[in-house]
């Protein structure tokens, strides 16, 4: 019995999906600190001329980078037994359809309004999605989950604990305040409109943590339904689209201060390009706040994550005659956000005491590697969401009880923003 569970847990290091996102994560991290991964092609900016964002020379990088990626993901897909031969004829496609949506987003003019990849790719899979039948070789390469994993991990290594903690404690006792607050309201309104634990779960710990990535690492924690996750991942892209806009215009028209309206939009708009965007259309210092709020909000994606592994196999699924055992609260914990935060320590106390400024190059180049693996996976979340089951799903009660617990956090998190970051109980910490 010992040895059988010995070679389960063995098998799961190369058949779990988790543990490859941790073992690429750490292979392209690792990579890009050797410097051996200074080629991959980045989409230049462009206003008119398309061909300043991909000149004739860069098409050689970007074929090679398809290959390199093609290589990279094709391990995972072959050790966990998925259709390979299918994998390799759609990925191409995906890869392409990636590609136009950093072109997009790199236009000067779009780029300024905020309109991020990520919105372009989301855009475009769910053209295709609910134009055409997708083929069973496309569907074959929508690895939407094996993707956003390997992008999770990597981002871990751009969420320094300096930069936490140049905000002070003042920044996390803002999103404290609001993440317990709003995760409780949505997760107790969904569960009385009748949605299911799991499904309440996810959609709680999107809209008061940060969006996609919560979303994502919540329903590994509680075993969710991956048309759920990706029902909820939808809704965090589509409501970010207006907040980006129409906060920073609140803040203005209102007189908001800097710090204020950076804390304010850091703590409720859901997705980390969002933030950036929406306080820099506000001001540089509005950005700055608003980033480290948000990346405060990403360090608690761990946190959660194993607070929800260990309520849900000891509570929501546990038997009064069936003690659970305490080791499936390990299965459960999704074991790319212990990459994450391991990366994180790794790029906070290994990388820079130990090459400093050059740190900084190595970070800037897992950002670029991270776009793409983000770019394919939100073409594979459009390329999986069809708009007939937005209606199916729960009669449109997720949807209300998404906007009415985005509604609380946007109050929640203005109240305090003032309260830490606009002086009024305390000296503001920016």
């Amino acid at each position: 019995m010992k040895n059988s569970a010995l070679k389960n847990a063995f098998s799961s290091l190369y058949r779990n999906e988790d543990w490859w996102a941790v073992w690429l994560g750490f292979a392209l991290l690792g990579l890009s600190s050797a410097y051996l991964l200074l080629w991959v092609p980045k989409v230049g900016k462009w206003v008119l001329n398309p061909s300043t964002a991909i000149s004739i020379s860069d098409i050689p990088y970007i074929v090679a980078f398809w290959l390199f990626l093609l290589l990279v993901t094709s391990i995972p897909v072959a050790f966990m037994k998925n259709s390979l031969k299918k994998y390799l004829v759609g990925f191409p496609i995906i890869f392409a359809l990636s590609l136009v949506s950093l072109f997009i987003a790199s236009q000067e003019y779009i780029n300024y309004l905020g309109l991020e990849y990520v919105l372009w790719a989301l855009i475009i899979g769910l053209f295709i999605s609910n134009m055409i039948e997708l083929p069973e070789w496309l569907k074959a390469s929508i690895r939407t989950e094996m993707f956003i994993k390997i992008g999770l991990v990597l981002l871990g290594a751009e969420i320094l604990f300096g930069k936490l903690l140049a905000a002070g404690a003042f920044g996390l006792f803002e999103i404290t305040v609001s993440l317990f607050a709003v995760w409780y309201f949505c997760y107790y309104l969904a569960v009385k409109l009748g949605l299911n634990k799991s499904f309440a779960a996810i959609m709680a710990s999107a809209t008061s943590i940060c969006g996609v990535s919560a979303a994502i690492a919540a329903g590994g924690a509680v075993k969710g339904d991956p048309k759920e996750i990706s029902y909820t991942v939808s809704l965090v892209l589509l409501f970010s689209i207006p907040l980006l806009v129409v906060m920073p215009f609140i803040a203005r028209v209102t007189g908001i201060p800097d710090a204020v309206a950076g804390a304010w939009i850091g703590g409720t708009i859901d997705t980390t390009p969002a933030v950036v965007a929406a306080g820099a259309l506000y001001s540089d210092k509005a950005m700055k706040v608003a980033s480290i709020i948000k990346m405060s909000q990403n360090i608690m994606i761990g946190i959660t994550a194993f607070i929800l592994a260990v309520y849900w196999t000891l509570k929501v699924e546990g038997k009064r005659d069936e003690k659970p055992r305490p080791i499936e609260i390990w299965y459960r914990f999704p074991k790319f956000v212990l990459g994450f935060i391991i990366a994180s320590v790794i790029s906070s106390f290994l990388l820079i005491p130990t090459l400093g400024s050059q740190a900084n190059a190595i970070i800037n180049q897992t950002k670029v590697i991270r776009s793409w693996f983000f770019a394919m996976a939100f073409v594979c979340i459009g390329l999986n969401t069809n708009f007939k089951d937005f209606v199916k799903i729960g009669r449109g009660k997720p949807l209300f009880v998404f906007a009415a617990a985005t509604f609380l956090d946007i109050v929640l998190s203005l109240i305090s923003a003032y309260i830490f970051f606009g002086g009024v109980l305390f000296p503001s910490p920016l």
